[in-house]
């Protein structure tokens, strides 16, 4: 997020009370040899284990059986059959006692591994069994958050667990304890096999225990990214063995894990747990791990030269021989290519066997199957499969998928005052591409649900963005192997504001890049071979020399050689260089402020909180997103919802810690918002029309950002190149930066973003009041022609153009395709009016979009918004007419057909609503698919379908216009009841009507 210290005086302060500091400097030399000594414990010892087997999903039975869910078959994940969780403060007894097989764990509370099977968090313990202090009831967290009894509605989850104001060590009573996990397993160990725990992603710190004996201590086992292996064959005993964790007090300040900044309330436990799975390796004399494929492609891909690796460990006491087989299955079944080597490798060692194209010609494909990001093309896989054999029988086995696909980065050309080295840009298999985008945020308790990610990537891939950024928050194996399908790009990085910007933490101990070091191996290992994945970067400071230079060295002893990235803002650091990105803001701005190419501090390098759309902007926003009312009754209270409409410095919940309204980094407050939305809007005198009016702030903010980040895609001498939304999603509901809910909520701030993301879009620029035609797709699209229409507040037109006979090649945005004749900028009295886009293909509709704007437009206060996270606003422009349209009529109908769509979702219902009226404009009309009668009577309580994804919405028509939505959602959502269609908007009452299912 952003930048705590450096040269940025607007939030350097803001380090000192965030971070503490240590000090001591180590040079750590990384290097690879072709035959390793396996260590008897410690960071990676033992046999390297895929990327894959550090977090995938399980469902292997509670014995340590062959799993294929961790890609690798003789790892498993440890308790699938369940865990027991339990503070100290309760179970005081020692490790040795807790660890041993038969100990009585029956006050200790049981919890089940999530989808990539980990047990996730102290919370998420208390959270699964329904509990809270004092034994109040409430609905587990991973159940669904629609009742006053959910631990994420109103502020139930400070109720029950605690309050935390500033990130740092935990200052909740219960949670500043270490807490144990416990689990049984059955290995069967047969004669002369070995087994190897395998420890990943502690958030905190922990002392391992085995059958009563401590395998490490939490001096070596600490790192939300670490994986740490331990031999523990002379600890396992027939019949059932124990395993115990004894996890010690997260404090992102002092350790290398995670937090959640400012983007939501702190967990009170600080996220302590286990993120990712504990697993359990059982292997003969030989066992075969570490694969992956190192590409070699063609500039114009006409060819690919694969280098297969994998590292083959032998745990026998003599050297043994074996044959290493490959096997590199293409998309769609066509013929496998497989190669295989004999190797020996000597006593207690690892050794990597290389398949290179020039000793297995058959490695170098011919015209590969490409993979693109979905709007680009198709997403075709590969699979490698990898095994070691003695006399015929094979002893384990690997498999992971992977995409052939070049990724380039680079500094444009052209520079700036601004950007004096150029910005950052990228091409996908040498095509230029704008970056769209947003932050991700896994669930606050750090429980993994492949059907909610999947649920999320429906909703993205609708929304029409290109990528997401993991800042600091990696995920499992799952997630990218998802987002490899979906075709959804993936910025990984690391965590500004904790331990990880050593600029402020001063921690350089040896210790300390011991544990970078570790890290970087683990994520290199993780993030390689997933196609999705296309850069990797630091967030606000960028590396110091010898941070840089242990996790450069640890990526290229994983093989991972995606894009490297100093910093998330302008900044540039020895080895990596210059950056070329820069960030914010993160709080209201108008639409207008992002088409901005001139303005930004001159006395700040980093380029923070100069957000116009010129260059890369890493995360930026206009802050706040207010719900749907139908999501704010599943999380806010009526005191909330009071506060929410009439309280502009009240304290929300669902914004985060910090309290004050103020010009700085501080979001608590819907202060900045609501200033906007009074101002533009008009004071609402209900919370219904609160929510009404905030839905359109959103819609019109979120637009202009992708749309001016689109249009300047060709400005010289600076580009823009990109632009994250500030935030995509949150872990739990809320206010605070997201363009869709975790319900799955789509607010006006989603559909804006999904109109300026369209494949063939039209959009009507703000800077110069031109007409620009974008196409996002690889494909040319001739035959287009785009019409743009000027209505007057009362729905007269004004003027008509159109434009014809035109082609746009793949990724081409032409400008300056119309100039729609619009009321005088600052003409008295003040208008409001509306300008149409219809852009159509061979004579059929693609796109309809409308603006609805003033005479008296944003006008910002540059001395004073530079720097700032928020706009300072000279003058705002006048919307309030809006509110006194004169009312509307319209007319919906409504059809419901059976489909195999996305997420499973297998009912689409469209809607084709008509304005009615022969004078009067419709104004924002939204439509929500409902529980309902067969008469078309809406169910009472909480009856729209939260598995709804809608393709459009919140439209606006002119009179005698018609337009068609269409809705996917899933049948088990209905429950039995009929699909009902509820329409309404600012000056039409809402109507209802049934959409039966055939």
């Amino acid at each position: 997020m952003r930048s705590l210290t450096g040269p940025n005086r607007a939030h350097a302060a803001r380090c000192a009370a965030v971070l503490t500091a240590a000090a001591t400097v180590l040079a750590l030399a990384s290097a690879t040899a072709q035959a390793r000594p396996l260590a008897a414990a410690g960071p990676l010892a033992g046999p390297p284990r895929d990327a894959s087997a550090t977090a995938a999903a399980s469902s292997a039975p509670r014995s340590t059986a062959a799993s294929s869910a961790t890609g690798a078959s003789d790892i498993s994940n440890l308790g699938s059959g369940g865990w027991e969780v339990q503070s100290s403060a309760v179970a005081t007894q020692s490790g040795a006692q807790i660890s041993t097989p038969g100990f009585n764990t029956g006050t200790w509370l049981p919890v089940a591994n999530d989808d990539a099977g980990a047990p996730g968090t102290e919370i998420e313990a208390l959270a699964q069994n329904g509990l809270c202090p004092g034994d109040t009831a409430l609905q587990p967290v991973n159940q669904s958050s629609d009742s006053p009894d959910s631990v994420f509605f109103s502020n139930n989850m400070r109720s029950c667990y605690g309050y935390m104001s500033a990130i740092g060590a935990d200052t909740v009573a219960q949670f500043d304890v270490p807490w144990w996990w416990r689990t049984d397993f059955t290995p069967s160990l047969g004669s002369g096999q070995v087994a190897t725990l395998i420890v990943n992603g502690v958030i905190g710190s922990a002392n391992v225990w085995v059958n009563g004996q401590e395998v490490a201590s939490a001096a070596t086992v600490t790192g939300a990214y670490t994986r740490f292996t331990f031999n523990i064959t002379g600890l396992i005993v027939a019949g059932s063995n124990s395993l115990a964790i004894e996890v010690n007090p997260n404090n992102p300040l002092t350790m290398f894990t995670l937090d959640d900044v400012d983007w939501n309330q702190i967990p009170p436990d600080n996220n302590t747990g286990i993120g990712f799975p504990v697993q359990l390796a059982v292997d003969g004399p030989l066992s075969v791990g570490n694969a992956h494929v190192v590409e070699n492609n063609a500039a114009d891909l006409s060819s690919s030269a694969l280098t297969v690796k994998t590292d083959i460990s032998n745990y026998a006491p003599s050297p043994q021989t074996g044959v290493v087989t490959a096997t590199i299955t293409p998309p769609g079944g066509s013929t496998p290519i497989t190669e295989s080597q004999t190797v020996t490798v000597p006593a207690g060692t690892t050794q990597t066997a290389t398949f290179a194209p020039a000793q297995y010609p058959a490695l170098t494909i011919t015209s590969p199957q490409v993979w693109w990001p979905y709007q680009m093309g198709s997403q075709p896989l590969y699979t490698l499969a990898t095994s070691v054999a003695q006399n015929g029988t094979v002893l384990n086995s690997t498999s992971e998928t992977f995409g052939i696909r070049t990724v380039t980065s680079y500094l444009t050309s052209g520079t700036s005052a601004g950007a004096p080295s150029g910005v950052r840009a990228f091409k996908i298999n040498g095509v230029p591409f704008v970056v769209r985008g947003g932050g991700f945020s896994p669930n606050i308790f750090l429980h993994y649900s492949a059907a909610d990610i999947a649920r999320q990537i429906a909703l993205m891939k609708n929304m029409g963005v290109n990528t997401i950024r993991l800042e600091g928050h990696l995920m499992p194996a799952d997630f990218y192997q998802q987002m490899d399908q979906a075709g959804m790009l993936v910025n990984a990085g690391f965590q500004c504001c904790d331990a990880w910007e050593l600029q402020s933490s001063g921690l350089t101990t040896s210790a300390d890049y011991q544990v970078m070091q570790n890290s970087a191996l683990a994520i290199g290992q993780s993030l390689r071979n997933h196609p999705s994945v296309f850069s990797f970067q630091w967030s606000d400071e960028p590396p110091l020399a010898e941070q840089e230079t242990v996790t450069l060295n640890a990526f290229a002893q994983a093989d991972f050689d995606d894009p490297v990235i100093s910093s998330a803002e302008y900044q540039s650091s020895p080895q990596l260089g210059v950056s070329g990105e820069k960030e914010g803001p993160y709080d209201w701005v108008p639409p207008n402020y992002w088409y901005d190419t001139t303005h930004f501090d001159p006395r700040d390098s980093t380029q923070t909180n100069a957000g116009g759309s010129w260059g890369y902007d890493s995360e930026e926003s206009a802050g706040d997103t207010v719900p749907t009312l139908d999501s704010l009754n599943r999380f806010m209270s009526a005191s909330d919802e009071s506060n929410l409409w009439q309280s502009s410095t009240f304290n929300q919940y669902h914004l985060n810690y910090e309290p004050t309204c103020g010009t700085n980094y501080t979001f608590g407050t819907m202060c900045q918002f609501d200033g906007a939305l009074d101002a533009r809007y008009g004071t609402p005198t209900s919370l219904s029309q609160y929510v009404e009016e905030a839905q359109a702030l959103g819609y019109e903010d979120t637009r202009a950002q992708f749309e001016a980040f689109i249009d300047h895609a060709n400005n010289t001498p600076v580009p823009s190149t990109g632009t994250i939304y500030w935030q995509m999603n949150k872990g739990w509901p809320s206010l605070l930066w997201n363009l869709y809910g975790s319900d799955g909520d789509q607010a006006g701030s989603y559909f804006g973003t999904q109109e300026a993301n369209r494949p063939l879009h039209a959009l009507y620029a703000l800077d110069n009041g031109t007409v620009t035609l974008d196409n996002l797709s690889n494909a040319s699209q001739p035959g287009l022609s785009v019409e743009s229409k000027v209505f007057s507040l009362a729905g007269t037109l004004l003027d008509d153009q159109t434009a014809s006979n035109i082609t746009l090649t793949g990724q081409q945005v032409r400008g300056s395709v119309l100039t729609p004749k619009v009321p005088a900028p600052g003409s008295s009295p003040v208008q409001v009016y509306f300008v149409e886009l219809l852009l159509k293909r061979s004579g059929t509709l693609v796109d309809r979009n409308v603006y609805w704007l003033s005479t008296q437009q944003d006008a910002v206060n540059w001395k004073k918004t530079l720097g700032k996270p928020v706009g300072t606003i000279t003058t705002y422009a006048n919307l309030q007419a809006l509110r006194s349209l004169p009312p509307s009529a319209i007319s919906a109908t409504a059809t419901t057909a059976q489909q195999a769509g996305p997420d499973g979702a297998d009912l689409a219902t469209t809607v084709t609503i008509t304005n009615t009226s022969s004078l009067t404009v419709a104004f924002l009309l939204r439509a929500d698919v409902r529980r309902g009668t067969a008469a078309g009577q809406e169910l009472s309580g909480d009856n729209e379908l939260q598995s709804s994804v809608w393709q459009d919405n919140d439209v606006t028509l002119f009179p005698g216009e018609s337009q068609t939505l269409t809705v996917t959602y899933d049948s088990s959502d209905l429950q039995g009841a009929t699909p009902v269609i509820s329409v309404s908007g600012w000056n039409v009452p809402k109507i209802d009507i049934a959409a039966p299912v055939p």
